[in-house]
């Protein structure tokens, strides 16, 4: 339904089953988490108890196990609701209101399938005690925060932007270092930016011709969202609620504070400058004059909005600009969710059977192919968007797709950025079962502990069964013939 359209009121029941089975298996989640999930090598609240042995052994295995069997209820829970969604039996409220009691649990659990965390609370450190984080790594700290960060990201400078490193010298300094209130406080700042999304999806949807309650489902209520942004504490959380309220904002005709909410999701992370363009040419089709005239007022605005919003949060911060040079530091990781890299690492394992020889040219050219494929579909995607409008958000989601396919390192959560700007279209069925297996599939190719998975090939197989189930169900109650009752 278009902006201005009549609202035909939603249904306004609440499905508690549903809504308590999902949070029945966040619960367990987070409780398996406590052996299972990135656990900090000396806990102090577990280090000395009777509880200890949950770290070890059979008793982290025994907490893997709780901690799958929270997964599947979740992911349960949400092809549930997705269906009530789809019948219209259920509206935004309710999808809100699981949302919120899928949350609340995992904001005190310990991080979960990646240590991401432990690297912001360790960069916000650095800053506070007088190092610059964008010339050191953690390493050069001697904390119980730099000694959790993952080997990987030690020597690594923070990628993150002005805005983010505030917020993450502002938690450190509230919980004086501590690691577990870092990491529960770090959550409550990330959560804002799902509190955005759940604002701003409904309003994307109304001007993307989708209906609210589907939006908020796919992209705020999915596990994918919650266990990997919130469990897992990303700044991908912050980015891309700030994204979507500077998004509607615009679609609204408020062009100044959108680009500027969308220029504080640039300074959490980089990837939110790929919708600024696009937002541009929405300004641009409505100030008056010539096309060239529109977009000459329109880019100029947009770059003095962006100038001033960006240069006061680095001012603020008291930081430089070395996060931009930083960004590349992400290439160090090598899985084939990024296509350039799958097939630069393809190449070169097909050519090691004949001959010993180094993988660093073959993902070089791969990637490097793979960024100008890239720049070409940014370019194409903007030309076709100059109508501007609810269109120039869409071509922005096919944008972000391609940034998470096409750069040199791939992340599941990655995957987020494309779903939350593209939430609010108009999805076929077909569309809405394929999002629902690849979310679902995103969600399990990580470890508990934030080793990827992708390399162990019978746990992938479990992940693909596991996938096409949720997808199965999300339009047929009972793909299985387990129960003839209806969910």
């Amino acid at each position: 339904m278009r902006s201005g359209a009549t609202r035909v009121p939603e249904p306004g029941g609440i499905p508690l089953r549903t809504i308590l089975l999902g949070v029945a298996g966040v619960m367990l989640v987070a409780l398996g988490g406590t052996g299972a999930g990135a656990t900090l090598k000396r806990d102090p609240l577990l280090a000395d108890s009777s509880l200890s042995w949950i770290r070890y052994g059979h008793g982290q295995d025994l907490a893997a196990a709780v901690l799958y069997l929270g997964l599947g209820m979740v992911i349960w829970a949400w092809v549930r609701l997705g269906r009530m969604v789809l019948d219209g039996h259920v509206g935004s409220r309710a999808v809100r209101t699981a949302i919120a009691a899928w949350t609340l649990p995992l904001l005190f659990a310990p991080p979960l399938f990646s240590k991401d965390i432990y690297s912001y609370l360790a960069q916000g450190q650095l800053a506070l005690v007088g190092l610059d984080p964008y010339r050191v790594g953690p390493a050069a700290l001697q904390s119980p925060l730099s000694e959790n960060v993952s080997w990987v990201w030690q020597n690594t400078p923070a990628p993150y932007g002005p805005f983010f490193m505030l917020l993450a010298m502002g938690v450190v300094q509230a919980t004086g270092a501590g690691v577990i209130g870092g990491v529960v406080l770090m959550r409550l700042v990330l959560a804002a930016g799902l509190a955005l999304l759940c604002w701003a999806l409904p309003g994307l949807a109304r001007h993307l011709g989708g209906r609210p309650a589907v939006a908020l489902w796919l992209a705020a209520a999915s596990p994918l969202m919650l266990v990997h942004l919130i469990g897992g504490a990303h700044n991908d959380m912050l980015m891309v609620g700030l994204l979507a309220a500077g998004c509607l904002f615009v679609l609204e005709r408020r062009h100044v504070l959108g680009i500027a909410v969308v220029t504080l999701a640039f300074a959490v992370k980089a990837t939110a400058v790929v919708a600024l363009p696009f937002l541009v040419l929405v300004w641009a089709r409505r100030l008056p004059g010539s096309r060239a005239a529109q977009l000459g007022k329109a880019i100029a605005g947009g770059v003095a909005v962006f100038a001033a919003v960006f240069a006061g949060t680095t001012l603020v911060s008291g930081l430089d600009l070395g996060w931009i040079p930083a960004l590349s530091s992400s290439s160090a990781i090598v899985n084939w969710l990024s296509l350039p890299s799958a097939v630069g690492d393809f190449a070169h394992t097909a050519v090691s059977a004949f001959a010993h020889v180094d993988s660093a040219p073959f993902m070089a050219v791969a990637r490097g192919l793979g960024s100008l494929l890239l720049v070409f579909i940014a370019w194409r995607q903007w030309r076709a968007a100059e109508g501007g409008g609810p269109d120039a958000v869409r071509r922005a989601a096919i944008t972000m797709l391609a940034v998470a396919l096409l750069s040199p390192a791939t992340l599941p959560w990655y995957f987020s950025w494309a779903l939350v700007l593209g939430a609010g279209l108009a999805w076929t069925a077909d569309g809405l079962r394929a999002a629902a297996f690849f979310s679902t599939w995103l969600l399990l190719v990580t470890f508990p502990d934030g080793d990827t998975a992708l390399y162990s090939w019978g746990y992938l197989v479990l992940t693909v069964a596991v996938s096409a189930l949720a997808c199965a169900s999300l339009t047929r109650p009972d793909p299985l013939k387990l129960s003839s009752r209806y969910g």
